[in-house]
């Protein structure tokens, strides 16, 4: 046997005893842990014997040689120990710390300042930001607002919606992220009952009116982007709306309300550019209780979709222009043009080529102003000729629809036309 066989079996037998030996003198008390990705354990990675989550409090690891009256950690006076016992105390619309900090950094909106004053702002104009990234371990009790000041915060934000002394995309972005502040705030308190149902009721009312608004503006390039971010956060608000009525009412009505709000969320899929909203609305119709499929309100949204889907468009508009609550038809208000487009699509399509179709006879099926519908008929790339008589007629069969990158143009209901 060679030296250097005989030096590489000694090593082995020496890391083989060194194993056992550690195996033997390993305690029983040794803390063990599954990793995961990054060698961090799963749900948190351990310091100093704790296990640390973002969503949890640090608990400390159980052991079998671990004290069985262990000394509790001294709790600290301003923050929050317990996330499922948090309590704010926060009196203002903005805690002072943040006013401070907002003063001295400028950062005030327009809506806040105190005479057009960007370092000055008061305890009754400035209203809490939303912080996107936040650590349950640095919150303070003194920087959340309970309940009643955030059911007062939201009524001030709703009177801002009427103000025309700023453009309203300047009220629109102030509002839209005070909201946001609001709905973090009750997450954090972990609130859930009938008042907190109805913050979150107001907060839908004013997406959907800034969809109404914003889709006004439809010629301005920026309004798209605001109009996609407040329809996202109108489907969040929505979906924690109705765990919140499951968790309270456990199948039974909270509000007399309710059925309406589910109905504005099956009325959304008339949208086509919507954010993808998860689960099909047949598996949603599903969770439903018995109760709310046969209200009203969520049956005419149900006829609704199922008109424009098989395209029964004298019946869609007249069902919209009669049977609709004022908060269904904000919502599907900025939709119409869109079934508009789906209605000239089939009559270019399926009609004669030789037989042109007289504007007044599509304007009074979809509801809608002759010279409204001609405009929407040249955003969509097609062409319009006029007779001797002065009568307007859409060709048939053209090749060159396409749906406007810039938008649909807003057009509501023409009270002028025959339902």
């Amino acid at each position: 046997m060679s030296l250097r066989s005989i030096f590489d079996t000694r090593k082995k037998i020496h890391a083989a005893d060194t194993i056992s030996d550690f195996r033997r003198q390993k305690p029983a008390s040794t803390l063990t842990m599954k990793k995961g990705r990054g060698g961090r354990g799963f749900g948190g990675e351990r310091r100093d014997g704790f296990h640390y989550n973002r969503y949890q409090v640090p608990r400390q690891v159980a052991s079998s040689s671990s004290n069985p009256n262990p000394v509790p950690a001294p709790a600290s006076s301003n923050s929050a120990t317990n996330p499922q016992n948090l309590v704010g105390t926060c009196p203002d619309m903005c805690p002072a710390k943040e006013r401070a900090q907002r003063e001295r950094l400028r950062d005030l909106s327009m809506l806040e300042r105190v005479n057009g004053d960007a370092t000055k702002t008061s305890p009754s104009l400035a209203v809490k930001k939303f912080c996107r990234t936040i650590s349950s371990a640095d919150v303070n009790v003194s920087d959340i607002r309970p309940l009643p000041v955030l059911k007062h915060t939201l009524d001030y934000l709703m009177k801002l919606l009427d103000s025309t002394n700023v453009p309203f995309e300047i009220v629109h972005d102030f509002i839209f992220d005070c909201t946001r502040s609001i709905r973090q705030d009750l997450t954090m308190q972990n609130l859930v009952s009938p008042e907190a149902a109805q913050i979150y009721q107001d907060i839908v009312k004013f997406h959907i009116i800034s969809h109404q608004k914003l889709a006004k503006c439809w010629e301005r390039p920026e309004i798209s982007s605001l109009c996609h971010l407040n329809v996202e956060q109108l489907i969040k608000c929505l979906l924690s709306l109705f765990d919140m009525y499951q968790v309270i009412g456990k199948g039974k009505c909270v509000s007399n309300k309710e059925a309406e709000f589910y109905s504005l969320y099956v009325l959304l899929h008339l949208g086509n550019n919507l954010p993808k909203m998860g689960e099909t609305l047949s598996l949603w119709y599903r969770q439903l209780a018995y109760s709310v499929h046969l209200a009203k309100e969520v049956q005419i949204a149900k006829k609704i979709l199922r008109y424009a889907e098989m395209g029964n468009f004298k019946l869609f508009f007249s069902t919209v222009a009669t049977d609709l609550t004022n908060l269904q038809f904000g919502l599907i208000e900025p939709f119409l043009n869109e079934v508009r487009a789906r209605a000239i699509v089939q009559f270019n399509q399926s009609c004669y080529k030789l037989q042109p179709i007289p504007m007044r006879h599509l304007s009074e099926l979809l509801m809608v102003k002759e010279e409204e519908l001609e405009q929407l008929c040249k955003s969509c790339s097609l062409e319009t000729s006029k007779d001797e008589t002065g009568i307007r007629f859409l060709p048939c069969k053209q090749a060159t629809f396409c749906i406007p990158k810039s938008g649909m143009p807003f057009n509501g209901i023409s009270a002028n036309q025959s339902i």
